[in-house]
């Protein structure tokens, strides 16, 4: 028998881990949906050397739910396959203890395979590392790192049934103002944010700066820069269930909502990326005083030329659509600009030899597999292509005049993309089919709900 499964992860990896960890009593095994929401099991120790072995037989209609885990089979992975096991794999190096557990356990990211050991093309680690292959095919190889902004919200409601900022862990000091780039502000969490630091450090993940943001209650952690684009997309993933268990144990709720605030901004997730040759140099660094580079120019036109069709996977809820507000920094129209953030892609300052570009579309409720496939087939299309990105934004960009308008709401964005023959080609046929069909049925259950809206203008009124 090899030694190696489909994914590449050696069972060396599994006993090397168990040797290291006597204590470890149990492993959540993750397998993420077109939604980016952990999907799996919790096995226990004698259990993983034999998921190295041979796999774990998963249904396949794990990739075909909804937000709220219910079957959506116009995705074509229910019924029309008789529900039939697939088998998961470990993904290399993915295997880490977790802080703070009780008793202790471990973590193991999946990803989906057929029996014969081909890739599942449902699996949105797939659509990326097919983007990742179609970039090298052009000796461009993206480095990049995801920023992560959430909300720590009270577990109760206030009194008109509005989510609220979460007490400072600390000391129970409450604060409904913005308080952004407070760092006294950040005092008051400090406990949770040193367990989210240590458990983010026990799973490999550098987790970085601190911020208050710029809403009560909202914070940002930014990643460190990764070589590899996929390392940086499970950097996030991981790094939101780190976030939302380390809060629970405080006795706070983590959001990722996009919007959970009305009267203030939303939480982005916002993506950094450039491209390397294969001897590690940066292709978007340009010489003193020549202004951007060629690859840096045609990776943004493609990027904006494509945005439109692509906003379902930059905002994939109904909420998602709240997020964009004139001065919310949210942008708002297919604009670019150099230290700009009030546009969708800007290009930070800082030194020329790290040039990078900074994707801001998409909230922090999207899936980032799905993201960076998409912003790397856009960028793919704008190097191979020559797209010039049209004029730089200076200035305020929410007063830009742009020739390209985004789809006005959800269920413009789901059209789009059903019919985009680029998003098609980002996610790959069997992806796209799977995302668009469940975003349609998420659409149908959020149109036929009554929200509270309703009872408060028409009940006692029409």
């Amino acid at each position: 028998m090899p030694d190696t499964c489909p994914s590449g992860a050696r069972l060396q990896e599994a006993t090397e881990f168990l040797s290291g960890h006597p204590k470890i009593e149990a492993i959540d095994i993750v397998l993420l949906d077109s939604n980016g929401i952990g999907r799996g099991k919790i096995i226990r120790r004698h259990e993983l050397e034999a998921l190295y072995r041979n796999g774990r037989h998963l249904p396949i209609s794990i990739l075909g739910l909804d937000v709220v885990g219910e079957d959506v089979d116009d995705t074509g992975l229910i019924w029309d396959t008789g529900d039939g096991d697939l088998r998961a794999w470990p993904v290399p190096g993915s295997l880490v203890a977790q802080h703070g557990t009780m008793p202790p356990r471990a973590e193991l990211l999946l990803s989906q395979y057929h029996l014969d050991g081909t890739p599942m093309l449902s699996d949105p680690r797939h659509a990326l590392r097919n983007q990742i292959d179609a970039m090298a095919a052009l000796n461009l190889h993206p480095a990049a790192a995801f920023e992560l902004e959430f909300f720590l919200l009270d577990p109760e409601r206030d009194s008109a049934g509005q989510v609220q900022p979460a007490c400072d862990v600390l000391d129970g000091r409450k604060s409904h103002k913005t308080e952004v780039y407070s760092v006294d502000h950040l005092i008051g969490m400090q406990p949770l944010f040193s367990d989210i630091y240590a458990a983010a450090a026990l799973a490999g993940i550098t987790a970085e700066t601190l911020i208050s943001e710029y809403a009560p209650g909202q914070y940002e952690l930014t990643l460190h820069y990764r070589t590899d684009i996929m390392q940086a997309a499970d950097d996030l993933v991981r790094l939101k269930r780190i976030v939302r268990a380390q809060a629970r144990r405080h006795g706070v709720v983590a959001c990722f909502m996009a919007k959970p605030l009305a009267d203030y901004a939303g939480s982005g997730m916002h993506l950094h990326v450039s491209l390397c040759d294969e001897n590690g140099n940066n292709t978007l660094a340009e010489e003193a005083d020549a202004g951007l580079t060629e690859t840096l120019r045609h990776a943004i036109g493609g990027m904006l030329s494509t945005i439109s069709e692509s906003m379902l996977v930059f905002a994939p809820h109904a909420n998602s659509w709240r997020r964009f507000a004139n001065q919310s920094y949210a942008p708002v129209a297919p604009t670019w600009g150099v230290n700009n953030r009030s546009v969708a892609v800007r290009v930070p300052a800082g030194s020329r030899s790290a040039r990078r570009v900074e994707h801001r579309m998409s909230g922090v409720d999207a899936n980032p597999y799905l993201v960076g496939a998409t912003v790397l087939a856009g960028m793919r299309k704008g190097i191979t292509e020559q797209i010039a990105p049209g004029a730089e934004t200076t200035g305020n960009g929410y007063d830009a005049d742009s020739t390209q308008a985004l789809p006005r709401d959800w269920n413009a964005a789901i059209a789009a993309a059903q019919a985009s023959t680029f998003l098609k080609d980002a996610l790959g046929e069997e992806m796209h089919r799977t995302f668009t069909a469940v975003k349609a049925a998420e659409y149908a259950r959020v149109a036929r709900t009554i929200p509270d809206v309703d009872y408060d203008l028409y009940l006692h009124t029409i």
